[in-house]
Parts: C-alpha cells; sequence; structure tokens
C-alpha cells in the first residue's frame, strides 16, 4: 500500500499540473464535441479504474460498468445543469467539467467499493447462493442479501459525510466560492445541490453496474461465470 500511495500522490500531482495547463485552453475554446469528449475520457479512464481496483475480470465488467456510469452522469447531468442551474448552453466548460468530474469521482469510489464488495461476498458465500436457487429462489432473489451488504458499505460513507457537513468541515465547493468572493448563501446553496447529486448519481451508478454487470457474470444456469475474479 505504501508503494500504491506514493505512485498515486506522484500521479495526481503531474495530472492536475497538466490539466492546469490546458484546461485553460479549452475553456477558451468552449466547443462541445470536445467538451464532451474529454468527459467521455474521464469516464472511460474511471470505468477501467473501478475494475482494476475492484479485482473483477476486465473482459466481464468494462462494458456494464462503462454503461451504467455513463448513463448516471447524462442523467445527472441534465437535470443539475439544465433544471437546476438553467444553462442556456448545457455543455459550457466551465460547469459542465468541473461538476462531471465531481461526481465521476464520488461514483468511481463508490462503485469500487460495491463491486468488490457484491462479487467477492457471493464468491465466499457461493454455498449460500447455490441453497436459495437449489430451494427455487430466483437469481434476484438469491442475490437480495448480497445487493443489500454492497450498497450499504458502498453509501454509508457518502450519506454520513452528508449527514456532518456544515459541523465537521467546510465542502471544498462552497469554500471555493465564498475565496472566490460570493456570498456564503448562494456558495451554500450550491453545496447543498452538489452534495444531493453526488449522492443521487453514486446511488444510481452502484444499482445499475450491479445489475447490467449480473447479465454478464452469470450463466444460462443463473451460476457465477469462472474467472469473473482476478
Amino acid at each position: 500500500m505504501v508503494k500504491a500511495t506514493i505512485i498515486a500522490v506522484i500521479r495526481m500531482s503531474v495530472q492536475l499540473y497538466l490539466v492546469g495547463l490546458y484546461l485553460q485552453y479549452i475553456f477558451d475554446l468552449n466547443n462541445g464535441w470536445i467538451n464532451a469528449a474529454w468527459v467521455l475520457a474521464m469516464i472511460i479512464i474511471a470505468s477501467f479504474t473501478v475494475i482494476r481496483r475492484s479485482g473483477l475480470n476486465r473482459k466481464l465488467f468494462i462494458v456494464p460498468v462503462l454503461f451504467a456510469m455513463t448513463i448516471s452522469i447524462v442523467f445527472i447531468d441534465l437535470y443539475f445543469l439544465g433544471a437546476v442551474i438553467k444553462l442556456d448552453y448545457l455543455l459550457d466548460a466551465r460547469y459542465f467539467i468541473p461538476i462531471t468530474g465531481m461526481l465521476i469521482g464520488n461514483c468511481l469510489s463508490n462503485n469500487i467499493i460495491a463491486l468488490s464488495t457484491f462479487y467477492k461476498s457471493l464468491d465466499r458465500d457461493n454455498t449460500q447462493y447455490r441453497f436459495a436457487i437449489a430451494n427455487g429462489a430466483t437469481r434476484d432473489e438469491a442475490l437480495k442479501s448480497f445487493m443489500a451488504e454492497a450498497l450499504k458499505k458502498a453509501l454509508n460513507p457518502t450519506i454520513a459525510t452528508t449527514s456532518v457537513v456544515g459541523l465537521i468541515s467546510l465542502p471544498g465547493m462552497m469554500t471555493g466560492q465564498i475565496l472566490g468572493g460570493s456570498d456564503p448563501s448562494v456558495a451554500i446553496k450550491y453545496q447543498i445541490m452538489i452534495m444531493i447529486t453526488i449522492l443521487v448519481s453514486s446511488l444510481i451508478t452502484v444499482v445499475l453496474s450491479i445489475i447490467i454487470s449480473n447479465k454478464f457474470a452469470f450463466d444460462n444456469m443463473d451460476m457465477p461465470k469462472k474467472g469473473m475474479i482476478k
């Protein structure tokens, strides 16, 4: 873990420095196709990261994870940018890229926990699953307890963070707006909406990832495929 932590810190520093250099050009161009391509690249990278850190088979899981994350991000972006902020141009780089980046980052971490917990618990307690199937349960019924455990472990940190915002710490977005000269009451409204969208997008992504992945991870006899976990 020490090696992985050092590599992560170095990557973060280099990546943020490079982003600071070329993000300004993207903002100046503000081209819808470029902005959409940038976000798509973030989603693809996040999906591969989820699979790698979850220890799952890339061939089985990359398509469902990518599909689930894309649906969640598109749905939340359309609502937040179109209905809440009411942008005239939904793909405005100064809103579209930073907000989507926040959503993807939180979806990524929650998805890693959810998929890892779900499929490793299923692998560990495979006898319990087979017993339920043998006694007439449908696949969804047999997987209900595994789904509940995955959702609880994945979303508990986000729910806990949401419940103590303002008591323990001031969130980064709100603090940044206040430091930038925005009225605190306005910054607070944005932060409340951001926290809600993060929670909802994480929930949608986690649920969709597991549901869609199950279409690929089981055979015609409702048995988990071999090689599902690396």
